[in-house]
C-alpha cells in the first residue's frame, strides 16, 4: 500500500492554493494536514472558497501554528521574495515544492537583476531543481525543493525545447506572443484587473521587462547548448484563465512545420499531459481548462524558412498547482497522473 503524504499549504488562501486543495482532495495518496494564510488565519477555506465548504478542510492558520514536524510536503504559494526567506527557515526533512519564481533562476545575480533585490537563500537556490517535468523528471525524483515552473515559461518551454535539442530551429530570432487569463496577475487588489479595467479588451504589459524571460531563456539554452534570447511580450486578456502562447520560429536548413510535428510527436510519445495535434488542428484554451493538459498546433507561415507553434494550458493548472502535484507525484513515485485524471473544468 502506498503512503498517505501529510500535505501543508503555505499561502493557501491564493488562487494557486485553492488549485491545490482542489486537486489534491481528488488524490488518494494526500492528506492536506495544514492551511497557511495570515491574512485570513481562523477562518475556515470555506469562507474564502465557497466551492470548498462540503469539504472535511483543516483551518487557516499563521505559518507559526503549522506543526511542521508531522508535515512531509510543503507546497509554498507565497509572493516572490517572501518565500525564498520563508522556506530558508523550514526544516531540512520537509521535501518543498515552491511556486513562487524565488528558485527558478540558477544565477543569483540574475535574480537580483530582474527582481530588484539580492537572493536572501543562494544556497537553496542552488540545491533546487527546475520543475519542468517533462524534461526533468529524473531530477526531480530526487530533489528535496523543487521550483515550479512559471505559466508563461511552461507554455513556452514545451514546444521549444525539443526543437532546439534537436537543432530544428534556430536559436535566434524566437518570438513569443502569449495571452493570459486574469488569474495569472494573482488575488491581491490591484486596480489594473478590476473587471471594468479588463472587460471588453485586451492590453500588452511590461513589454521588453517581463521577469518570465529570463526564466524561458534560461530553460531553452539549456535545450540549445547555448544562449538564447527571444522577444517575449504577454498580453492580459478578459478571461478567467488560460494561456495561449503563439510562438514564431526560424527554420534550420532542410526543417518544416510537418518535420517539427514529428520531432514533437516522437519527445512527447506516451507523455499524459502532452498533446502534439495533427496538421491543421487548433488548440484552444476551452478546450485544457481545469487540465494539467498542454496541447501544442505546429503550422506553416507564409514567410519562407519560418513556421508558427501554438500551445494553450491553464495557468492555474499545468502553469502552477497541477505541474506542481505532478511533480509531487514524480517525487514520490505515484504515477504523474495520479489526482489529475478528472481535473477538466467544463464551461
Amino acid at each position: 500500500m502506498q503512503p498517505s503524504l501529510s500535505i501543508a499549504i503555505i499561502g493557501a488562501s491564493g488562487y494557486t492554493g485553492a488549485e491545490l486543495i482542489r486537486i489534491l482532495l481528488a488524490h488518494p495518496h494526500a492528506r492536506i494536514t495544514a492551511l497557511t494564510g495570515d491574512t485570513k488565519a481562523g477562518k475556515g477555506i470555506e469562507e474564502v472558497y465557497p466551492h470548498l465548504r462540503f469539504k472535511a478542510l483543516p483551518k487557516l492558520v499563521t505559518l507559526e501554528q503549522v506543526d511542521f514536524s508531522v508535515i512531509d510536503l510543503a507546497f509554498c504559494c507565497l509572493p516572490h521574495g517572501t518565500a525564498q526567506e520563508v522556506i530558508a527557515g523550514l526544516s531540512a526533512h520537509l521535501k518543498i515544492i515552491d511556486l513562487s519564481a524565488d528558485f527558478r533562476l540558477s544565477n543569483p545575480a540574475l535574480y537580483a537583476q530582474w527582481y530588484g533585490h539580492p537572493h536572501r537563500a543562494v544556497s537553496l537556490q542552488k540545491e533546487a531543481v527546475y520543475g519542468l517535468t517533462e524534461i526533468a523528471r529524473e531530477q526531480i525524483k530526487t530533489a528535496r525543493l523543487v521550483a515550479n515552473p512559471g505559466c508563461y515559461p511552461t507554455s513556452a518551454a514545451l514546444p521549444l525545447i525539443p526543437l532546439l535539442r534537436a537543432g530544428a530551429i534556430e536559436r535566434s530570432g524566437i518570438i513569443i506572443d502569449a495571452k493570459s487569463g486574469i488569474t495569472g496577475a494573482g488575488r491581491s487588489a490591484k486596480q489594473a484587473n478590476l473587471f471594468a479595467e479588463i472587460d471588453g479588451g485586451i492590453s500588452a504589459y511590461s513589454i521588453g521587462a517581463h521577469r518570465h524571460t529570463p526564466e524561458i531563456e534560461q530553460s531553452l539554452a539549456q535545450a540549445a547548448g547555448g544562449a538564447v534570447a527571444v522577444t517575449f511580450t504577454p498580453h492580459l486578456m478578459p478571461m478567467n484563465r488560460g494561456i495561449l502562447s503563439t510562438i514564431y520560429v526560424r527554420l534550420a536548413d532542410g526543417q518544416s512545420a510537418d518535420s517539427l510535428r514529428a520531432i514533437l510527436r516522437q519527445a512527447y510519445d506516451g507523455e499524459p499531459f502532452v498533446q502534439v495535434l495533427p496538421d491543421g488542428a487548433m488548440p484552444g484554451t476551452h478546450q485544457v481548462r481545469g487540465s494539467n493538459d498542454c496541447m501544442i498546433g505546429v503550422f506553416d507561415s507564409h514567410v519562407s524558412g519560418q513556421a508558427i507553434l501554438v500551445s494553450v494550458i491553464d495557468n492555474l493548472v499545468k502553469g502552477a498547482s497541477g505541474q506542481a502535484v505532478q511533480n509531487m507525484n514524480a517525487m514520490y513515485g505515484f504515477p504523474e497522473n495520479t489526482g489529475l485524471q478528472l481535473t477538466a473544468l467544463f464551461p
